[in-house]
């Protein structure tokens, strides 16, 4: 498998693996969450999947 870390990878290749993570029937919109919105930063090469699933983490017990 090819590394997701943002150096390996081009802002296309990390829009289709975001698209991949999106379910057949986006069966998300009834829990709230916007993997686009999520995953932004990450698309612009602004941080990796690991710090904002760890955010996300902390933000979710925390609540």
């Amino acid at each position: 498998m090819k590394s997701a870390l943002i150096k390996d990878t081009t802002k296309e290749e990390r829009i289709a693996l975001i698209k991949e993570w999106l379910p057949q029937d986006d069966g998300l919109e009834d829990c709230g969450i916007d993997l686009w919105d999520m995953y932004r930063d990450y698309i612009n090469g602004e941080k990796e999947i690991a710090e904002i699933n760890a955010e996300f983490q902390a933000t979710y017990y925390r609540e």
